[in-house]
């Protein structure tokens, strides 16, 4: 039996917020900017499963025969060059994702069959929709390599947490230091609230806690 994966269950406990301000903290760029969910009540968490997409050539290939090899349990994640005029996900990829267990799909670019993802809560974050289709327009370069999601590099296997406030990108190889730093942050926010709720003031609640060094850039 695999061993479960603990830095993904500590990070569906963190907003992105918190994650946010831990990554500025440590110097570490991944948010993903311009990239928002369907849906305000969408949430993911997952390693990343990553595909390029390029201009179709002649004969035109693929543009969506991967969904197989995907993991349960991890993200699709779609660097599609930020192309809003021909979309790379729709209702097919939505059902069988949903089906096989898939954590949710990220892409720089659109995605369609919007209604779909919706019904079924299967998480889709994307740059914009629109019913055009990518195919003969654009295709699979390559698969498993880095990509770039709203000027976020991603890397195979690195992690993704996603809210109402968009979708981030933590490497692999900082995962554990982003995620300390963002506890801590959540910790002492949730020690303000408290002082507050306990007659402190917000400003005195804050000064209390050092808030205002929470995200100040290591040296």
């Amino acid at each position: 039996m695999s061993k479960p994966d603990t830095a993904l269950q500590r990070a569906s406990r963190l907003d992105t917020t918190a994650l946010s301000d831990a990554m500025d903290r440590l110097g570490i760029a991944g948010q993903c900017l311009n990239i928002k969910p369907l849906d305000h009540a969408m949430r993911l968490t997952g390693r990343a499963f990553t595909i390029l997409y390029g201009p179709s050539g002649k004969p035109s290939g693929t543009v969506g025969d991967y969904i197989d090899d995907v993991p349960a349990g991890h993200v699709v994640v779609l660097d599609n060059g930020g192309r809003e005029n021909a979309t790379v996900w729709g209702d097919i990829l939505t059902w069988v994702a949903h089906q096989r267990a898939v954590a949710g799909t990220v892409i720089d670019g659109a995605c369609r069959d919007t209604h779909l993802a919706r019904e079924l809560r299967y998480p889709v974050f994307s740059r914009s929709y629109s019913m055009r289709t990518g195919k003969d327009r654009v295709q699979v370069e390559a698969t498993g390599g880095p990509v770039n999601i709203g000027d976020a590099r991603c890397e195979a296997g690195d992690l993704l947490r996603g809210d109402a406030d968009g979708v981030l990108i933590i490497p692999k190889a900082h995962e554990d230091e982003v995620l300390s730093v963002a506890e801590e942050i959540d910790a002492v926010e949730q020690r303000i609230r408290d002082a507050v709720k306990s007659g402190l003031t917000l400003v005195d609640a804050r000064k209390q806690h050092g808030y205002h060094s929470l995200q100040t850039r290591k040296k």
